[in-house]
């Protein structure tokens, strides 16, 4: 049981971290777009205008990635731990 229990802390930390992350970037990429999307379009060589749909698929894959592999993983243990 402690074993469990170590590990859900573990995803827990995942989750808090991972969304952490996440929250800087979307807030990143709202407050700072023009500047962000100036960098990447020089850096990457892509259109700015193709740069929100990158964006936006980005965060999306992201999310979905922190509630596959973070949330519901920490979920599963805490309904095993109970």
């Amino acid at each position: 049981m402690d074993n469990i229990s170590a590990i859900t802390t573990f995803f827990g930390w995942c989750t808090v971290v991972n969304l952490g992350i996440y929250a800087i970037t979307a807030l990143a990429l709202t407050l700072f777009r023009n500047i962000i999307k100036d960098l990447h379009s020089k850096l990457m060589g892509v259109p700015t205008d193709k740069l929100d749909e990158l964006y936006f698929n980005y965060l999306g894959k992201f999310k979905l990635a922190i509630i596959t592999l973070s949330i519901t993983p920490y979920i599963a243990l805490k309904v095993m731990g109970s």
